[in-house]
């Protein structure tokens, strides 16, 4: 009866997959949640910076979530504008500060810090980051940033499905998957596209590439998420759309055309914000929060010039979806907006630049429809219809993304009879940009990512063992304490040698663990702290390398292990005889590639 139970046990426990779609399910539930509380924050903030306090009215796209608290007061300066001029640099100061002070890299756009976090930093993001990222963003939009909502959704669900990762001690790779999790369930509820949310993370993460395993659970979270948020406020489309259809196949040619337009606004995009992020904003002698807050001056001074630029631009683009912009109003404006843009992220405001591409390709792509319209009478085209595919066109050529782009724009529209010249001119002007993107952390492939290291070196370090590569190490420092070291003593050893991570042994040289410096806690009272003993602080307990092990399996023993480092013992229990970093084994590799290459 005994193995009848445990067979039973053993057939309903949750295999790795399965948790992880489990977990992706709560991640989604919660990001829901948090894209909820974010659209009612953002949007009280926005009445009051924007309608009460400077007497400015954004136009709203017809299916965004909007609330009416012209109630609450009437407007203090109402139609003095010129209140413009100084609300984006508060918002810029405010905002500035408040990142700087709490969470820097909740600074500038979310999508690339989460994308960094996946590569290089073992799928961690402080939770902090997601009360600040909301609340930098909230105030950065709400005084007429130019910029979009998904930096703080993408950034707030990743930290959220990150602190779930970190509390339930998943391994690197789980952890990773949550991060993407959370990051889609941002996306598919703030922009009401669930396939298009989930899609895009799991592809925006490479330029040639993208990743594959995370894809089943970001359109769990996703779909979760978008259920819950238009649970709250209602199904529906952001943009309405007139319903033109693609009839003519001589339209193909304008398409193709409007593609390369894409393409090299998508560029000028590029540069003009890498340009003012890293030659301009980034060289100025000032503190972070002043020149987010000079960032916000320059839209300032935009703005005096077209208020449009103002906000996320989704009123302007439905307007433009109406056929109420004329050819100078859209291509004035999608420059304004590439300005604008670059001046509000490019100084270090929070928000995201996933929005204003969409805007500016629907500025461009509006303008090609009506010179086609006027050029060609006998082709049916219609502007909207060149927005829609000008706004996945863009994104895609500036993100690298095209399957994300044709198909969230497809969601937000509703456009699905433009799937064929959406599905064209989406790839066309990617082929342009393909060594571009908005988004520097970018990399190539999975060969680029640290996060897949162990994926592909397992052919060429199997063939490596510990024990015949140990003698050649050369380390400058010896990272090793015993457990009876008072902690003084140790702090000053790590300042002269600058590490953090170190081994600790017994008097016989056996391993008892690892400590790690920067995350002690240690009596405040400096008299007290003397007395410390390394034994009596956090030592971790870790799995040693073995001398008999290949290289491959000491690479999967740091990397689980969250060290720089770790110990080298004959056998499991047995004495110390070094220590193998994650370098170690990087250059290790190398070396082994390039001997292989040459006699090849």
């Amino acid at each position: 009866m005994h193995r009848i139970f445990h067979t039973i046990r053993t057939a309903l426990r949750p295999d790795f997959g399965t948790r992880i779609y489990l977990l992706s399910l709560v991640v989604g539930l919660v990001g829901g949640g948090a894209a909820i509380a974010f659209t009612y924050g953002l949007e009280f903030a926005r009445f009051i910076c924007l309608e009460w306090a400077a007497g400015f009215r954004p136009v709203h796209p017809a299916g965004e979530i909007t609330f009416d608290f012209s109630g609450l007061a009437v407007s203090l300066y109402e139609g003095r504008t010129w209140v413009l001029l100084l609300l984006p640099a508060l918002g810029g100061l405010v905002g500035g500060y408040i990142t700087w002070r709490l969470a820097p890299e909740a600074s500038g756009p979310g999508t690339s810090a989460v994308i960094d976090a996946f590569h290089n930093r073992r799928g961690v993001v402080r939770l902090v980051v997601a009360p600040v990222k909301a609340l930098a963003t909230v105030v950065t939009l709400a005084t007429g940033g130019s910029a979009g909502k998904e930096g703080p959704m993408v950034q707030i669900g990743a930290s959220l499905g990150s602190w779930l990762g970190q509390r339930l001690r998943l391994s690197a790779t789980q952890r990773r998957l949550l991060l993407l999790a959370g990051t889609s369930a941002g996306l598919g509820a703030i922009f009401r596209a669930p396939l298009g949310g989930a899609v895009r993370t799991v592809e925006v993460l490479y330029q040639e590439d993208f990743e594959s395993d995370a894809l089943i659970p970001c359109v769990i979270s996703s779909i979760v998420a978008y259920s819950f948020y238009m649970g709250v406020f209602g199904f529906s489309h952001i943009f309405d759309f007139p319903g033109a259809l693609f009839t003519d196949v001589r339209e193909l040619v304008a398409y193709l055309a409007l593609g390369v337009i894409c393409a090299l606004g998508g560029l000028l995009y590029i540069h003009v914000f890498s340009a003012l992020r890293d030659r301009f904003f980034g060289r100025l002698p000032l503190p972070p929060y002043m020149v987010t807050a000079l960032g916000g001056l320059l839209v300032g001074a935009i703005a005096l010039y077209d208020q449009r630029v103002l906000y996320t631009g989704f009123g302007v683009v439905q307007q433009g979806l109406w056929g109420q912009l004329g050819l100078r109003a859209l291509l004035t404006l999608a420059l304004l907006k590439i300005l604008a843009t670059a001046c509000t992220i490019g100084s270090g405001g929070s928000g995201g630049v996933f929005g204003p591409s969409l805007f500016i390709g629907g500025m461009l792509g509006g303008a090609v429809g009506l010179v086609v319209g006027q050029l060609f009478p006998s082709l049916p085209a219609e502007p909207a219809a060149y927005m829609v595919v000008g706004m996945a066109s863009f994104l895609a050529a500036v993100s690298n993304t095209p399957l994300a782009a044709l198909i969230m724009v497809t969601e937000m529209t509703g456009s699905y009879h433009l799937l064929p010249p959406l599905m064209l001119v989406s790839a066309f002007a990617l082929i342009f940009t393909r060594r571009f993107s908005i988004y520097q952390n970018q990399v190539a492939n999975k060969f680029r990512s640290p996060a897949h290291l162990k994926d592909f070196t397992v052919d060429v370090l199997q063939n490596l063992r510990v024990a015949d590569i140990l003698p050649g190490l050369r380390h400058a420092a010896d990272p090793v304490v015993t457990n009876d070291t008072p902690y003084y003593s140790l702090d000053a050893v790590s300042r002269r040698l600058g590490l953090l991570h170190f081994i600790v042994v017994d008097g016989e040289r056996r391993v008892l663990g690892m400590i790690r410096l920067d995350e002690l806690e240690l009596p405040a009272d400096e008299a007290l702290r003397s007395l410390v003993l390394i034994e009596d602080t956090a030592v971790t307990p870790v799995e040693a390398v073995e001398a008999g092990d290949d290289l491959h399996r000491a690479l999967e023993k740091v990397l689980s292990s969250g060290f720089d480092k770790l110990p080298v013992v004959e056998e499991a229990g047995g004495a110390l005889v070094g220590h193998l970093t994650h370098q170690d084994i990087l250059r290790l590799y190398d070396e082994e590639v390039d001997r292989i290459g040459q006699t090849d």
